[in-house]
């Protein structure tokens, strides 16, 4: 079930938990990439010296500025896609910064085929090295190997970049959407600092970065 846009229409730090747990999909080609978030950031108003709005409306955060549940993409250090997803009402300049995710599990070993059937052929062998190649095509929850434990590396993972910047997640007419997801038990969230925003003052000290505590796959904890 998608998120509707009325789920990114409240307080972005209720948001920021309520979206852990919940199922970043991203579209590539005839095949969907589901991935569960674990962690992320909340960056909430002018006053927020970590957030590209402290300083403003610019042509590059304007996305900030507009309605809820759109996805804000920027480029950062000449070489990285962040994917945020703005929050709150329009004209407050606030979002949450997609962290880290889980990713699919690999897909499930094929049947050994007819003739692979009888003779010394290692069946073993044959199933093994075909979760591998499941793995390698990055198609599945926790998949095996596949490092999507920070910012920049899950966009790289789902090919996340500045086309997809400025569209709406709450429906399927593009090719980047949320769904709900399982709910994480408020046990289960950890509140910490947000990473990489030392020259924020006072704000630096914000435990507006949550994660969910079980999980792998967190950039840091």
């Amino acid at each position: 079930m998608l998120l509707p846009q009325s789920f990114y229409d409240r307080p972005t730090l209720q948001v920021a938990r309520n979206l852990l747990g919940a199922v970043l999909c991203r579209k590539l080609g005839d095949k969907i990439i589901r991935c569960k978030i674990s962690e992320i950031e909340a960056y909430v108003g002018f006053k927020d010296l970590a957030s590209h709005a402290s300083r403003g409306k610019t042509p590059r955060n304007a996305v900030m500025f507009g309605p809820p549940g759109y996805a804000y993409v920027y480029f950062t250090y000449g070489m990285h896609y962040m994917l945020n997803i703005v929050t709150e009402r329009k004209n407050y300049p606030a979002a949450v910064l997609i962290r880290a995710v889980e990713p699919p599990p690999p897909s499930p070993p094929a049947p050994l085929p007819p003739e692979r059937a009888e003779g010394n052929y290692s069946k073993k062998f044959y199933h093994s090295s075909l979760l591998l190649r499941g793995t390698q095509r990055e198609e599945g929850w926790g998949g095996g190997g596949v490092r999507v434990n920070g910012p920049a590396k899950l966009t790289k993972f789902l090919q996340i970049n500045k086309s997809l910047n400025n569209i709406p997640v709450f429906t399927k007419k593009h090719e980047l959407w949320v769904e709900a997801g399982k709910k994480i038990p408020p046990a289960q969230i950890v509140r910490a600092k947000r990473v990489g925003v030392d020259y924020a003052g006072e704000y630096k000290n914000k435990l507006w970065r949550f994660y969910i505590k079980d999980s792998k796959f967190v950039s840091k904890k």
